[in-house]
């Protein structure tokens, strides 16, 4: 244990008063967190913490829905959540966006991870764990802040044309999104959402597991939204009275580039007139059982 690690640890044991007040306050955390600063606190003290967090969540999810896209042709139990159940991923949609993916991490993310990890100090970790209410408050706290944002940057990018065709018209390229288009974008794009799910916790002065549990969280929810699968536990189908937009509504913005700004809630859209009816995607209902079971095996 280094030195640091371990007057780290002392100081946390010796404050009783500290102790105490977590015990009484019912913080549900507290375990969890000694078992983490104890055993992980150098890592978790890192600047390159949240960085490799970030990614590695990220490409966790996106593996996971890849390889529903790959079965989905074959298996008609996955394939009927498809948005598009008539049009399969193919290999060069994913060779084409995790290929935007890769440069834009190796072009942007690992030149600023490099410069916060030699000029930015390790991160003080607080002794005591957020309670189980700060935590959930905090996450959701950020994450209106964050829907705030992003829907005014992607309105604006969208009603200035300049700004589009510079920035954002890449990310438009694909009118039915599937998981690995989350982060098929311009490096202004990922730098300005990286930035604010960075700057969002540290203006609300979140404690920095609640911090991770955001930056965690929004990777999952902007993943699911360009996922191209309506399941049943999607985060739209659990939040009640259509609060919650999707990958249903964010479908809906590829195909109509007018609607759907937010990036999570409904609220900024229906107060700013950007709310459509939902209507079901483009499918061959014509076409026979035997032509569409042409069409899949072109993909196997």
């Amino acid at each position: 244990m280094s030195t640091g690690r371990l007057l780290r640890t002392l100081s946390c044991v010796s404050d009783e008063d500290n102790r105490t007040s977590w015990q009484s306050n019912g913080v549900f955390l507290q375990p969890a967190w000694d078992y983490l600063q104890q055993n992980h606190c150098d890592l978790l003290a890192s600047p390159l913490f949240p960085v490799v967090l970030s990614i590695t969540t990220y490409f966790l999810v996106v593996s996971l829905y890849t390889m529903l896209d790959l079965l989905a042709p074959t298996w008609p139990c996955i394939n009927r959540y498809r948005l598009h159940p008539d049009t399969p991923v193919t290999w060069p949609d994913i060779w084409t966006t995790l290929g935007v993916t890769i440069y834009n991490h190796l072009l942007y993310i690992f030149p600023a991870a490099v410069a916060q990890w030699l000029w930015r100090p390790p991160v003080p970790l607080p002794c005591e764990a957020p309670t189980l209410c700060s935590f959930f408050l905090g996450i959701f706290a950020c994450m209106i802040v964050f829907d705030s944002q992003y829907y005014l940057w992607h309105l604006l990018h969208h009603r200035v044309p300049w700004l589009y065709h510079m920035f954002h018209a890449v990310h438009h390229r694909y009118h039915q999104p599937f998981s690995l288009v989350t982060q098929y974008m311009s490096g202004w794009e990922l730098f300005s959402v990286g930035f604010w799910t960075t700057i969002d916790p540290l203006l609300l002065q979140c404690h920095c597991l609640t911090t991770w549990g955001f930056m965690v969280l929004n990777i999952y929810i902007s993943t699911e939204d360009h996922c191209g699968y309506d399941f049943p536990w999607s985060m739209n189908n659990v939040v009640p009275f259509g609060l919650w937009g999707g990958a249903p509504k964010h479908d809906a913005h590829h195909r109509r580039p007018n609607t759907h700004f937010a990036p999570f809630f409904s609220h900024w859209d229906w107060l700013g007139g950007t709310d459509t009816p939902p209507t079901p995607p483009i499918r061959s209902r014509g076409a026979s059982r035997d032509e569409r079971e042409r069409k899949l095996k072109r993909f196997k």
